[in-house]
């Protein structure tokens, strides 16, 4: 798992408060998909919540203004006073996003000033979560849409479960929620906690149930290779109770790896893409997925549990990735009671998680999906999908390399080979800035250059942009009807959904 730090700041996150006492709750970098929607749930209960951040944009930074969430621009002590904000009271608690550097002026002054102070992780479990069974979905890929669908399921099927989840769910309005069901099911990443702590996120759930939707090396500002990642999957199967129980896409040979290690049930379930499972693959597994038939309105795939009668199952999404967050949903919820035909009969109502193949407009016969893929499986995967969704449509991928791995270049072949099934492919340049590396030395950059020249070898054509205004007009200039234009970010990436849109709207 990632390394402990040299230092450890004041024992204020060790602290006790009373939680029925609280009264106003502050965060350090609310903008976080996690630490806003904790932010909101708290508010929902009647807190005074108050927050900071150095930079918002959509979705979190709508959803807090519509939750009367106030936000101050940047860091400053002077938000922890009481008079702040229009206030009167200092805060109760002061929770510390894993965004927030040591060297924060406001984090600092949360420190010194002896009151409580918890990491996102931590205040969400003593807040919300520790009296419920929890159900943790991890794993590299896929977490946001599983644990939203987990939740809508035991929410049709009268569950009545709580929920806070790193994205905007379309069926809840929103990233959180708090039912009165014994059930909490959260979106657990093995992220580090905070500055203080080191640890990855999801050892701070103390999971009942977890779902482990695939292993692959990511955040390489954190971890050094796949097998430091596998290492921090270790800590979390290592710490489950003999009682607890993992769902397990035995698909990845990393999943098996980490999950075999289990002294706990472990659940094991797969998709095969391509017509039946071979006879000789199944015979350890509890749940497969198989004949996947793409039509207008989702997929269409047989799910057969082990022990059971095989079940065709209708579900609002596409792609094979989307089949397997499906079937780890569906296996979770037979476990927790709730027969296979019920939940079944629920899912052609999900309407999914913003950003997740959202359609964000059609004008003009064009249509523009907004994904959140950046890793280069989900780059595939969300193509792959598409490509069955819309078979007859010219695809014309738009790409932002953006987050700490991405724009470094470990995955620059790996993106050669992702956006096969595009029949355009336009890519950001990016400013050369330098990046934290794990291992803290210096490291080769992402290339968007490069990744057009290997896509032209593989007869995809490919352009690169810097100025977006630009792109978006360029872009629009050229669609026409039945085109099908994705854009794949896990930022902003300037607005240039609405901008596309725009342009459109006026050629």
């Amino acid at each position: 798992m990632p390394s402990t730090p040299a230092s450890s700041p004041a024992p204020g996150h060790q602290l006790p408060f009373d939680a029925d006492a609280l009264e106003r709750v502050h965060f350090v970098a609310v903008g976080g998909t996690g630490m806003g929607s904790l932010a909101g749930l708290l508010k929902r209960r009647g807190l005074e919540i108050t927050g900071s951040d150095k930079a918002l944009y959509p979705p979190m930074s709508t959803a807090l203004e519509r939750w009367e969430i106030p936000v101050q621009p940047g860091f400053d002590p002077a938000n922890l006073e009481a008079q702040a904000y229009g206030g009167d009271r200092a805060p109760d608690l002061v929770v510390i996003g894993n965004a927030v550097r040591p060297d924060n002026p406001e984090a600092q002054a949360a420190i010194a000033s002896g009151v409580p102070y918890r990491s996102f992780s931590d205040a969400l479990f003593e807040l919300a979560m520790a009296d419920k069974h929890r159900i943790v979905v991890t794993g590299t890929h896929g977490k946001t849409t599983t644990t939203t669908l987990t939740a809508y399921l035991l929410l049709a099927t009268e569950c009545d479960p709580s929920l806070l989840v790193g994205g905007i769910s379309l069926d809840f309005d929103g990233s959180f929620r708090e039912g009165r069901g014994r059930h909490f099911v959260v979106e657990g990443d093995e992220y580090d906690t905070a500055f203080f702590d080191k640890t990855p996120k999801f050892l701070h759930y103390h999971p009942d149930t977890v779902i482990l939707t695939s292993i692959e090396f990511d955040h390489a500002d954190i971890y050094r290779d796949l097998d430091h990642v596998k290492s921090a999957f270790r800590s979390l199967v290592g710490g489950l109770s003999d009682t607890a129980c993992i769902v397990a896409d035995w698909g990845y040979a990393n999943v098996r790896e980490v999950a075999s290690e289990s002294s706990c049930a472990v659940v094991r379930y797969r998709v095969f893409a391509e017509g039946d499972a071979p006879e000789a693959e199944v015979a350890d597994l509890d749940w497969i997925a198989d004949r996947l038939e793409p039509h207008v309105d989702g997929t269409r795939f047989r799910l057969r549990p082990r022990g059971g009668e095989p079940v065709v199952i209708e579900m609002p999404m596409f792609g094979a990735f989307n089949v397997a967050n499906c079937t780890a949903a569906l296996a979770v919820l037979e476990r927790e009671g709730v027969s296979l035909e019920a939940a079944a009969a629920a899912l052609p109502g999900f309407r999914g998680v913003k950003r997740r193949q959202e359609v964000r407009g059609v004008v003009r016969g064009v249509t523009l999906i907004d994904d959140f893929a950046h890793h280069p499986t989900a780059v595939k995967a969300s193509i792959g999908a598409l490509r069955a969704r819309f078979p007859e449509s010219r695809l014309i991928a738009v790409f932002e390399a953006r987050t700490n791995t991405s724009r470094r270049a470990v995955f620059q072949q790996a993106y050669a080979e992702a956006f096969d099934g595009a029949d355009r492919v336009i890519l950001r340049r990016l400013p050369d800035e330098p990046i934290y590396s794990a291992t803290g030395e210096p490291t080769e950059l992402f290339s968007a250059e490069d990744l057009a020249r290997d896509l032209s070898v593989r007869e995809i054509e490919a352009h690169v942009f810097a100025d977006i205004d630009a792109a978006a007009s360029e872009i629009a200039a050229e669609c026409e009807e039945g085109d099908v234009v994705l854009v794949m970010s896990n930022g902003d990436f300037g607005n240039i959904w609405e901008k596309i849109l725009g342009a459109l709207e006026t050629r």
